[in-house]
């Protein structure tokens, strides 16, 4: 017992005393030995054709057998083209000996996909041409090989570099050797059989296989996997003729423009605790998104890799070769390069399963991704506010001190966090009885306030037979096994601990039903969940996880299904609080690891980052990654998790964060108190004011949202979502936009007295969202800046819905009147939405909410219903604001069903701003304001 206590104390020193990443615990391709065969493939010489006599053409999808020429292992093809304009390419093997791991539909993939159309409008004996929408789908019989062509320019070619690798399941040869003297008679011809096939099996990429470094088993530092089922790793080539940008594969602490990997480390995707990561690095992270956009000029195209096993993806810049598209004439015309990027993806196992979607758009790449996974739920309200935590809060009175201590000084908060602390022994859904004895008075407390509480509950069960969670999982058998059976046990923060199998269904009903009032004792409905630690984290495992022959349900290794167990934990504690209130009340849980398709289950952020200066301007382009593959509900720990930031450095988190969609503060148990009155009068007045900019914008987050949930779209975007044909804009990452309306560059240097701001579209009106200066658009600017300047712009042509009443809490603003601010375009329009319900209940869903357009055009204000539902309410309201008006108007009249008056208005001719007070018209109301 004392050997044990000592090894977790020596392991919590070294996970939470480090001073940086120990990338020594973490692998590099070198040391992964399917990354390595993957990168040693040899280029331009592809052993796989495919049989044209195999072909069978359907109305909707294309099947075809492949042929690996070096070993005559057969590979089926199916390609689907779905509705959507969005084609799925499978590769798996005809008869595997063993099935390989397909993600459930359901899990991912919200449901079977829709097929659509596909015609052949050619075919001979080296190639078929098949049709679909405006593409063109060219697939070559030898070597194999596809080309995507839409509106006659190449656009995707698939094993165009020949880099298909399909590692089929096999025995290992000692096995063959065994199973055949089994089955072998002492003749002959049987002998000279045997030789035959013993020389067949001497073909170049199967040669020795058994004398492969990394094939049958492999070890890293103390840790050995022993890969009963031998490889089975499968990869292949994508390149983007005419793209020189793609982006996406969330996530790393790296650009948001994909960088060439060439001379480094392959893009890594492979879901691991990796505290106080480093910038700049493709290592894997905490979760893993497998979907890439290419993006130019013309057009935006995806990329979506559903493999849940490690994967590495090698990204090139390149020219195109124009002998392969000679016959395309517009494309290939002049002496002029076309550029290239070429990718190439690898999994350790699994299946070739690919969604190509074609655009043309970036919105519309957005609502083809979001129709095969899903989109973000509107969140609770309360979610959208400032977030308090660290680790720990120590007892109840702690917990009333800080929730006092905003409102004393006027700063506005939502929810407060308690970490591992507040547990009995880090025993997940129970309380530390010395210091949290009253945990229902103190939620109440809480609530009282409009205010929330966030506990932490952790996937890993402490191995405790007093432990009543752990107990009814081992009765049950519903823990991770090892490759022999027992019960997968490991370290984690409660010390000897084991992990529930989330991969199985029945196991993730369980677990949603501890969340329940009574079964975890001292929870209310307004306690929400926090899961961290479930990539999984392992602190005595290899690369801080599981052993990758660990088995899950339905005897599948952990190598197939690891980076979605982190998903698998979220949607079972989201499951759990829907349970709780018999569906009535929308959940919050946030979640470190992820997955494609985590964004259904809500809120991530970008794990334990370090408070410096490098990691606050990291976070721009890790957040935007995240929210363009889906994950909406994204934010970086504010101040950084580790480290004590000064108060510039926090100050200026505070005034990033505050626009991005997850914000909140956290710390590590080692630093410094960070509440923000503990810092000098300046710096308390920048984060004060931040968190009141977010507040004030709150009607405009929460429409934002509700419209992602609808259409898939990102909330905060790169400039060229926006600005798509605007070159200029394509690597930029230290500004962003929120929504369509607002432009923002956080301040991101220490010591600085000005940022340069480009400013897009020549066509585009800017105003200075502090002084309404207006600025033209396709400019770079020098925007000055002190400790209370954030420089953030409001962009010509919308309305943006604002509460300027500022309360302590979200909630508390639900019938408070709003302020409509219209930001004229050059043609003197505006255009924009507001949505209003209850803020906490699914009943949005059943049409219980006021959605209203607001189009300002030829001098009138115009209010219209988008909802055929009604839900009502008085709150009305009580000002709108006109910038960018030349003159004040000398009557303005407010019409509405049975009204017509005039109402009252100032002008400021420096600014440009027409105030209308109080309209007092309800926001339910149809109305017309005309200005005269």
């Amino acid at each position: 017992m004392e050997l044990g206590i000592n090894l977790l104390l020596c392991l919590l020193i070294l996970v939470c005393g480090t001073v940086a990443v120990d990338k020594g615990n973490f692998k590099t391709c070198d040391q992964s030995s399917f990354c390595k065969r993957h990168r040693n493939v040899a280029s331009d010489d592809s052993p796989y054709i495919a049989s044209s006599n195999s072909v069978e053409i359907r109305p909707t999808s294309l099947h075809l057998q492949l042929l690996n020429t070096r070993n005559n292992i057969p590979l089926i093809l199916d390609l689907f083209g779905l509705k959507e304009n969005t084609l799925r390419l499978k590769i798996n093997e005809v008869n595997p000996i063993r099935p390989r791991y397909e993600v459930p539909i359901g899990d991912v993939v919200v449901e079977e996909p829709k097929q659509d159309k596909i015609d052949v409008v050619q075919r001979d004996s080296s190639q078929i041409v098949l049709q679909f929408n405006e593409s063109k789908i060219i697939i070559h019989f030898v070597p194999f090989r596809i080309d995507v062509l839409i509106k006659d320019e190449p656009s995707i070619s698939i094993n165009g570099r020949g880099l298909l690798m399909f590692e089929h399941m096999r025995l290992k040869k000692q096995q063959q050797s065994e199973n055949k003297g089994e089955e072998q008679n002492e003749n002959k011809e049987e002998k000279e059989e045997e030789g035959e096939q013993e020389e067949e099996e001497k073909k170049p990429d199967e040669q020795n296989d058994d004398e492969i470094e990394g094939m049958w088993e492999e070890s890293f530092k103390s840790h050995h996997d022993s890969k009963p089922f031998g490889p089975s790793s499968v990869g292949i080539d994508f390149a983007f003729p005419g793209y020189e940008f793609v982006y996406g594969i969330p996530e790393h602490a790296d650009t948001l423009a994909l960088k060439s990997t060439k001379g480094t480390d392959p893009y890594r995707l492979f879901n691991l605790d990796v505290f106080e990561y480093e910038v700049g690095n493709p290592m894997a992270l905490y979760g893993s998104v497998p979907v890439m956009l290419a993006h130019n000029e013309k057009r935006t195209l995806g990329l979506f890799w559903l493999n849940a096993a490690e994967t590495w993806i090698d990204i090139g810049s390149n020219i195109a070769d124009k002998n392969m598209f000679s016959k395309l004439v517009d494309f290939v015309k002049g002496d002029k390069d076309i550029p290239q990027i070429d990718t190439h993806w690898f999994s350790e196992s699994g299946i070739i399963d690919v969604f190509m979607m074609l655009g043309p758009k970036p919105t519309d790449v957005f609502k083809q991704y979001a129709k095969l996974t899903g989109t973000t739920p509107l969140p609770p309200l309360f979610a959208l506010g400032y977030h308090q935590s660290r680790w720990n809060y120590n007892d109840e009175q702690d917990v009333a001190s800080i929730n006092a201590g905003f409102d004393e000084h006027d700063i506005p908060l939502d929810v407060i966090w308690l970490d591992i602390e507040h547990t009995d022994g880090k025993r997940y859904f129970t309380w530390d009885h010395m210091r949290f004895p009253t945990p229902e008075e103190m939620i109440n407390n809480l609530t009282a306030k409009g205010r929330k509480l966030v506990t932490i509950v952790d996937p890993h069960i402490k191995r405790d037979d007093g432990y009543h969670i752990y107990r009814e999982g081992r009765d049950l058998g519903y823990f991770v096994k090892t490759k022999d059976g027992t019960d997968y046990e490991g370290w984690c923060w409660p010390g000897s601990s084991v992990w529930f199998d989330f991969v199985n269904p029945e196991i993730r009903k369980f677990w949603a039903s501890k969340f329940s009032l009574t079964e975890y004792k001292g929870s209310t409905l307004d306690l929400f969940t926090w899961n961290d630690m479930n990539e999984p984290s392992v602190f005595n495992g290899p690369e801080i996880t599981m052993y990758k022959d660990a088995r899950h349900y339905g005897d599948w290794e952990n190598r197939d299904v690891h980076n979605i167990f982190g998903l698998y934990v979220h949607q079972s504690t989201i499951e759990g609080q829907l349970l709780r209130s018999e569906n009535q009340h929308r959940p919050f849980v946030l979640s470190r690891a992820f997955f494609a398709g985590s964004q259904r289950f809500g809120a991530v952020w970008t794990g334990d980052n370090t408070g410096e200066w490098s990691h606050l301007k990291i976070s721009l382009p890790m957040v935007l990654s995240l929210n363009i593959v889906g994950l909406t509900f994204s934010g970086a720990d504010v101040g950084g998790f580790f480290k004590n930031p000064d108060a510039e450095l926090l100050s200026r988190w505070y005034q990033a964060a505050a626009f991005q969609p997850f914000f909140r503060a956290h710390a590590h148990l080692d630093t410094r108190r960070r509440e923000p009155w503990l810092y000098t009068s300046e710096h308390t007045k920048a984060i004060r004011q931040a968190i009141r900019i977010r507040y004030m914008l709150l009607p405009y987050w929460y429409t934002l949202f509700f419209n992602a949930e609808r259409d898939g779209g990102p909330i905060v975007k790169p400039l060229w979502v926006e600005f798509p044909e605007e070159k200029a804009t394509f690597s930029i990452e230290d500004e962003h936009m929120l929504g369509s309306a607002i432009l923002v560059h956080p301040v991101t240097d220490m010591g600085s007295v000005g940022v340069n701001v480009y400013l897009p579209g020549p066509d585009q009106l800017w105003y200075d969202m502090d002084t309404y200066k207006m600025y033209s658009g396709g400019n770079n600017l020098y925007q000055t800046v002190d400790l209370q300047k954030i420089p953030v712009y409001l962009r010509g042509g919308f309305i943006i819905p604002l509460h300027e009443r500022i309360r302590r809490a979200a909630i508390l603003s639900a019938h408070d009147p709003y302020t409509l601010l219209i930001i004229l375009d050059k043609q003197g329009q505006a255009k924009g939405d507001l949505f209003h319900d209850d803020f906490y209940t699914f009943n949005y869903k059943k049409g219980q909410y006021i959605h209203r357009e607001f189009i300002y055009a030829n001098n009138k204000l115009t209010s219209r219903n988008l909802n055929d539902y009604q839900f009502p309410t008085d709150v009305w309201i009580e000002r709108i604001q006109i910038l960018g008006i030349q003159n004040h108007p000398k009557n303005i009249r407010l019409t509405a069903p049975g009204l017509a008056v005039a109402v009252e208005s100032t002008y400021n001719a420096n600014k440009k701003l027409l105030t209308i007070r109080k309209p007092g018209v309800k926001i339910t109301a149809d109305f017309e304001i005309s200005l005269k």
